[in-house]
């Protein structure tokens, strides 16, 4: 059990049915009256954030979100096969509980892959990755204003914004969580 008073950021706890996690909190004591927690708490399965306030005293279940390191297989329909590198065996994960930032993630990468009590509710790839530009238009030269971008596809289907001067074959290290080229590999 956790009291409200012991929440901090990124605690996980159970609450009405629900897995949540706090993703900012604020200790309040005012002039008059009694003391309490202001916080925005986001349930981990459907990804939502609420803003609540508990009272200091409020106990809830601590959850213990399992994460796991395994390999991504290959996709079949709406299916994503992992691998659990310890006892190979393949878990499949449908594609309503997979991210945007999943496009980034490649067959045969490691990613985390996020459950509760058993079920997957979420796979969380690295935070940069390489990988290789497979079309884009060649840049013009003398068309270097500052910070010009052309969209370019990358070898997973992604589509992301690039310098002018990628070209196709090129290998770029690009952040998942924003989507956003950060420089060659």
């Amino acid at each position: 059990m956790i009291s409200a008073g012991d929440f901090r950021n990124g605690v996980t706890f159970e609450m009405d049915g629900n897995v949540m996690q706090i993703v900012e909190f604020q200790h309040v004591k005012p002039g008059k009256g009694a003391a309490f927690v202001r916080t925005k708490v986001r349930n981990v399965i459907t990804g939502s954030v609420v803003e609540r306030t508990f009272n200091p005293s409020d106990k809830y279940p601590t959850a213990f979100v399992e994460r796991k390191d395994m390999e991504y297989l290959y996709s079949d329909g709406g299916l994503y096969y992992f691998m659990d590198k310890e006892s190979y065996e393949n878990v499949p994960v449908g594609a309503d509980k997979l991210d945007d930032n999943f496009k980034f993630v490649k067959e045969n990468t490691d990613v985390k892959i996020l459950s509760y009590k058993g079920e997957v509710f979420g796979v969380e790839p690295a935070n940069f990755v390489e990988l290789e530009i497979t079309e884009t238009e060649p840049g013009v030269k003398g068309d270097t204003a500052t910070n010009v971008q052309k969209p370019a596809t990358l070898e997973t289907g992604a589509e992301i914004k690039v310098p002018l001067f990628i070209n196709i074959g090129d290998r770029i290290r690009v952040d998942t969580r924003t989507g956003e080229y950060m420089e060659r590999a």
